[in-house]
């Protein structure tokens, strides 16, 4: 079983977001990015099973600039085998383009399990492993909580409201991952060291042209001062009131 993981490179979560001077994108002059978080459990995940499956190997491939590399050599400090950088210099919103180039290297791979986050933490479109799924026509099981292989055959739970929903389907076949399927591990110090010398195959895609893109970023409208209406129960009429014609939610 050859396993690939789609991983993509984000701002950090507690990064100072700002907005660039064309308004359509982020500054990124001061900015620490990394994996993004739900793409740390599809790598968590395809070790477990190379370990408990014996998996040939497992893969990491992403798309974007040359800082991605970054991303890469953690995933190999995590214990991922090999790495593929697909080059492009444009910051694409368009989820169908991106997933296109991942599509067509997928395919070379060879993979029978491709893994990757539920969603990317700085659009939250969820969109690409399903558009892989029908690029790639295979099944997709997304938001999955915990996962069971036993040879081609694929059992996946993932959380519904009330509830848990339990699938089966068999490889090739593609999983998003939520958090609590797993607890990624730490790169290990040797990990580390051989991420530093590892490789990195490069690749130059263009991408289509995007279905999608941003028209203007702007920041949040700041927040009123909040009004003190009085105390105690002889206040409830007049909240009662500010509520119902000045907000306007009751």
């Amino acid at each position: 079983m050859k396993i690939a993981v789609c991983l993509k490179q984000v701002p950090d979560t507690e990064a100072n977001i700002k907005i660039a001077s064309d308004q359509k994108s982020i500054d990124e002059s001061a900015i620490k990015f990394i994996v993004n978080p739900y793409d740390e459990y599809a790598i968590e995940e395809a070790l477990k099973l190379k370990e408990s499956q014996g998996a040939e190997s497992v893969i990491a491939i992403t798309l974007g600039p040359d800082r991605a590399k970054d991303a890469l050599r953690t995933a190999v400090a995590m214990g991922v085998d090999d790495v593929v950088l697909l080059k492009t210099s444009a910051n694409s919103s368009d989820a169908l383009s991106a997933a296109k180039s991942l599509a067509a290297k997928i395919k070379e791979t060879g993979a029978e399990m491709i893994l990757l986050g539920k969603e990317a933490i700085d659009d939250g479109s969820m969109q690409v492993g399903p558009m892989l799924s029908e690029l790639l026509n295979i099944p997709c099981i997304t938001v999955v909580t915990k996962l069971e292989v036993n040879g081609s055959s694929v059992k996946a739970e993932r959380e519904i409201e009330g509830g848990v929903e339990v699938l089966q389907t068999t490889m090739p076949c593609i999983i998003t991952c939520q958090k609590g399927l797993n607890e990624p591990r730490f790169p290990s110090i040797r990990g580390v060291m051989m991420a530093k010398k590892k490789q990195i195959s490069e690749e130059a895609v263009e991408l289509d042209d995007a279905k999608l893109a941003v028209s203007s970023l702007s920041y949040p409208q700041s927040r009123s001062e909040g009004k003190i209406v009085g105390e105690g129960t002889e206040a409830v009429p007049e909240l009662i009131r500010l509520l119902r014609e000045e907000a306007k939610v009751i």
